[in-house]
């Protein structure tokens, strides 16, 4: 005879697997973890690309211009705690620089790294006016001071000034314009992030109310049967000691697999899809020993199968096969004087109908909040809804409790 406790743990539904960015390669995570040494890095790549400026500097022994060149390069490292007294400063030593010389036709790239801090740590809107306000200083430069002299300078040598302005504020744009990509590149990643962790935290919650659900099932059934099952034992221990040694054995059998029944729950709830998909699903022969348990418990409970088996998913057998556990175990908890309780479990077109019924008395409707939670119903109408489906509870007309639920399932094309 089978045990009444629930055999089978549930297969976890399905989960569409995430597109997520690649994980960025060795370099990059040992920069990302080591930011000190990236200010440093741009500190000397400055260094190197003003090289020539330095080269002009010695050249005309203009040794301070040097040291401020340094200095505009040193600035770089507090690049990412403050945006805009950097950029300020870069910008001030440039303008000192270049309308020091009026003849120098080379600025250094601390601004543009400086520019591009400040589009990488500020909205684009605030940006936008920093870019133009950095630009100005080198336009009006090159545009109105800068006289190019030399024996390859054409007559009309303004215009080689106005070329040279373009250019430079076309630079500042430019590198502006990738610290506003990079920007935006990294908030879409935090969104991702934070998307992820709120589907994360969804799905954690979902878990464990699929984990309660389950053990409600599983404990409240069990214990309701090994209930009914003592008290048989201890009626009839006097009168067929045989009959009560019988009972004392399906007593033993419900609670060894109430526990192995707890652990696949709470093991299996934690598996992937594939290794769950796996597990032996609660079919129609589950359900006939599940009645046939309960008939050992002292409820007398009949099963009716219409339409063949149930649909092969393993999740739409378990949410059946607990709608039928549930409510027999509250016809068994509850009910009162029950002469017989119906189960029928049909396969209709596209459909799984179960009717469960019982003709015992139950308790008034106010003394219902002393005897549960609720939350057996609630969790069948949840089972239900899971499948598009609908789920009544309550009285009978004609006294006694009926259940009646309605799962829908897709039929595949030719079944």
């Amino acid at each position: 005879m089978g045990s009444p406790a629930a055999q089978h743990a549930p297969a976890a539904p399905a989960v569409p697997a995430l597109a997520v960015p690649a994980r960025p390669g060795r370099v990059r995570r040992y920069l990302a973890e080591h930011p000190a040494l990236v200010d440093w890095i741009v500190v000397a790549s400055a260094l190197f690309l003003s090289v020539p400026l330095f080269v002009e500097y010695a050249l005309h022994r203009f040794w301070w211009f040097g040291a401020l060149l340094i200095l505009q390069q040193l600035l770089l490292v507090f690049r990412r705690r403050a945006p805009w007294a950097v950029l300020a400063a870069a910008v001030a030593i440039e303008a000192a620089l270049l309308f020091s010389s009026p003849h120098s036709s080379i600025t250094s790239v601390s601004v543009l790294f400086a520019l591009y801090a400040l589009a990488t740590a500020v909205p684009a809107a605030a940006a936008i006016p920093g870019v133009l306000a950095a630009a100005l200083p080198a336009w009006i430069y090159y545009a109105f001071v800068y006289r190019p002299d030399g024996e390859y300078v054409p007559d009309n040598g303004r215009y080689v000034g106005l070329v040279a302005a373009a250019s430079v504020a076309l630079m500042y744009v430019l590198a502006a314009g990738l610290g506003m990509w990079v920007r935006g590149n990294r908030l879409h990643q935090a969104d991702v992030r934070a998307w992820a962790l709120r589907r994360a935290e969804l799905a954690s919650v979902q878990e464990r109310n699929r984990i309660a659900r389950e053990m409600h099932d599983v404990v409240a059934h069990s214990l309701t049967v090994m209930v009914a099952l003592s008290d048989g034992a201890a009626t009839v221990v006097a009168k067929d000691p045989e009959r009560a040694q019988e009972v004392l054995g399906e007593l033993s059998r419900t609670g060894r697999a109430a526990l192995a029944d707890m652990r696949r729950v709470l093991g299996v709830l934690r598996e992937d899809a594939g290794g769950a998909s796996r597990a032996p699903s609660p079919g129609t022969g589950s359900l006939q020993s599940l009645v046939a348990g309960f008939r050992t418990a002292g409820l007398p409970a009949v099963l009716t199968l219409l339409g063949g088996p149930l649909p092969e998913d393993a999740s739409f057998q378990l949410a059946v096969y607990r709608i039928v556990q549930e409510s027999l175990t509250n016809a068994l908890r509850y009910g009162r004087g029950v002469g017989r309780a119906d189960v029928v479990v049909a396969r209709e077109d596209g459909r799984v109908r179960i009717h469960v019924e019982h003709d015992g008395t139950v308790p008034p409707e106010g003394a219902r909040p002393q005897l549960g939670t609720g939350r057996g119903i609630a969790g069948m109408r949840e089972r239900a809804a899971i499948y598009g489906g609908t789920l009544s509870a309550g009285p009978r007309p004609g006294g006694g409790w009926a259940v009646e639920a309605t799962l829908l399932w897709a039929e595949p094309n030719g079944d």
